[in-house]
């Protein structure tokens, strides 16, 4: 990233988050506009986001400054590149959760969401959260998709820059349904996610940080991003309520701030989805966040500007950071659910396109 082009970001976070105090941080009512309400149809700039590379040496740095911190290679992608976990465990018998952002490459602000929350940790400020949950984030699961680096035309994709981002990984698969695969079936990414991570710890949560398009609304408005649990019906319910209460935590963080707007998504039950097949495989609590907007598609619909890079990036981290604190101190078991009983699925104005 460039100079400039990292000036730009920079200036998108400006005044929307303080990174010592991350679930306290209000939104001014003239910044709406930027918002989930901002229809976002100028130039969108690949080249002002994260790449691989310098995702790999921020990892770094922070590994290098930060005690609790141990990075992880869990295998590599199709093209080669090493997939990292970053690792916060302080005691193995917390209960852990696992972030996982980026299964497609082209849904990018969660992954910028996901360093920022990585930065936080490393303040000092969060020790007693450290000391009672164990935090496992995979910021970039699909970096051959992210760089645009594949075996496929990104010809129809639509945003400027220096590069494309696809949804699929190198070899045009989803990896967003290979879940129920036996592992040595899936592609080399969602492989090395199971045999290395879900597989070998063990994980009580998993949040799944996507990108929907931008059309979504719920009430007349448009959302700033839609949750939705395990909707498989071999889960177990007990795994359901519990994904249910991670989802609570995040719906009443993110409507309290007063620019949040969430839907309840309306995703399949199929068990070859994370959400779905995860809790099923593992019974770990899974909730799916759908972010509005992705960074680049080859639907125009489907892609929001980067004017609305600030407030995307900060509702990740609001959910990130709400989640650990929920878990830590216990107040997730008593969480309030009942909203999911009136939350309306999010309906869609013409030309949506978004899947998880």
């Amino acid at each position: 990233m460039n100079k400039l082009s990292k000036k730009i970001l920079a200036l998108s976070l400006t005044g929307v988050m303080t990174f010592g105090g991350l679930t306290t941080v209000s939104l001014p009512a003239s910044a709406v506009g930027n918002g989930p309400n901002y229809n976002g149809n100028e130039s969108i700039q690949t080249s002002i986001l994260t790449t691989y590379e310098e995702l790999v040496d921020f990892l770094h740095v922070q590994e290098a400054k930060q005690s609790a911190l141990e990075l992880e290679v869990i295998g590599e992608t199709v093209k080669g590149r090493d997939i990292y976990m970053a690792k916060y465990i302080a005691n193995e018998d917390n209960p852990t959760i696992l972030f996982l952002t980026q299964q497609h490459g082209n849904e990018q602000l969660t992954t910028e969401g996901a360093m920022e929350f990585i930065k936080h940790l490393g303040t000092g400020k969060t020790r007693s959260v450290l000391e009672n949950v164990n935090i496992l984030v995979i910021p970039m699961l699909n970096a051959d998709g992210a760089m645009g680096d594949v075996n496929f035309s990104t010809d129809n994709y639509i945003a400027d820059g220096d590069r494309h981002l696809t949804r699929a990984n190198a070899n045009n698969y989803d990896l967003n349904r290979e879940h129920d695969k036996a592992t040595a079936a899936m592609q080399p990414e969602a492989r090395v996610l199971h045999e290395n991570v879900l597989e070998v710890y063990d994980i009580d949560y998993l949040i799944d940080l996507h990108h929907q398009g931008t059309q979504s609304e719920r009430d007349g408005k448009y959302v700033s991003g839609s949750i939705l649990y395990p909707t498989n019906p071999n889960v177990d319910p007990a795994i359901v309520e519990q994904s249910k209460k991670l989802g609570a935590v995040v719906f009443h963080e993110i409507e309290s701030k007063g620019w949040g707007h969430l839907g309840k998504y309306n995703g399949g039950s199929g068990a070859n989805i994370g959400r779905n097949g995860i809790a099923l495989r593992y019974d770990i609590a899974t909730l799916l966040f759908e972010m509005r907007g992705m960074s680049d598609h080859t639907n125009p619909s489907a892609v929001l500007g980067q004017k609305s890079n600030g407030y995307l990036i900060k509702q990740t981290v609001n959910t990130l950071d709400s989640t650990v604190k929920a878990i830590a101190d216990g107040s997730i078991h008593t969480v309030d659910t009942s909203f999911w009983d009136t939350l309306p699925f999010q309906t869609t104005r013409p030309a949506e396109e978004g899947d998880e």
